[in-house]
């Protein structure tokens, strides 16, 4: 488990950014991996989420249906896993309440993880490309404040980073197109007319106008450091039929 400094000084929470260490699946999923969408065995991937419960002290932990939205929801109670309708299709999650762990799935997407200052809101948020240029985090905060929040801190977990994330000339002209400053974000690959993007970069300008009280950025490549976490691109690379996914978990101590 991987703290960020800033939230950590908050009193009266806990987070963690997980990586694939120290679970019960093997294979492709070897070890903590907490997707419920993989082809991994369910009820091992259950054992997973619950062993990160017991590390965050609360017994139970809430994920939304991620779709790669703008969407934020706010939750008031767990809801049940294993009822696909009473789980939400949205990328970011935000609560005041405690004795739960909210949390998203991610595996080279970005998770970030907000607080405010007073340890009274929490939320959680996937940003993968089109939900970090959609607007998830602004949505994110949005939800934050609607529960009270001031002050809130933002940490940026573990991310693809520029150095392994190339795309092709349609996707970095989409960005200049919305607005040419984004250019800023790519650097020419070794390949012709390709791009490596600078998602964590470009999240972190995502961040940066919505008023908060600090960013944090953890700096940690999710392609690059094979031991410690999941990578939907790795995996694409080597042609393999699965890939695992890492959890990042804030809650509310009870």
């Amino acid at each position: 488990m991987i703290e960020a400094s800033t939230l950590s000084a908050i009193k009266g929470i806990r987070h963690g950014f997980f990586t694939r260490e120290g679970g019960f699946s093997s294979g492709l999923y070897s070890s903590l991996n907490t997707g419920l969408g993989s082809d991994d065995d369910r009820e091992t991937v259950k054992r997973n989420r619950a062993k990160i419960c017991g590390m965050v002290g609360v017994p139970a932990l809430v994920t939304p249906h991620q779709v790669h939205s703008p969407d934020a929801v706010i939750v008031e109670m767990p809801w049940d896993h294993d009822e696909p309708d009473s789980v939400p299709k949205a990328d970011a999650v935000v609560t005041d309440k405690a004795g739960f762990a909210i949390a998203v799935n991610t595996a080279d997407c970005t998770p970030i993880l907000f607080a405010s200052g007073d340890g009274k809101v929490v939320g959680a948020a996937h940003a993968g490309w089109k939900g970090a240029i959609g607007g998830v985090l602004a949505s994110t905060v949005a939800r934050m404040r609607q529960l009270g929040a001031e002050d809130i801190h933002a940490a940026i977990g573990p991310t693809i980073s520029q150095t392994n994330y190339e795309v092709g000339p349609e996707f970095q002209a989409q960005f200049v197109a919305r607005d040419p400053a984004n250019a800023r974000f790519f650097v020419p690959s070794q390949k012709p007319t390709h791009f490596m993007f600078d998602l964590p970069g470009f999240v972190r300008a995502q961040l940066e106008p919505l008023d908060l009280a600090s960013i944090e950025d953890l700096a940690l490549c999710t392609y690059g450091d094979e031991k410690r976490f999941f990578s939907y691109r790795r995996t694409t690379h080597r042609r393999e039929p699965d890939y695992g996914r890492q959890l990042s978990a804030i809650c509310i101590k009870p």
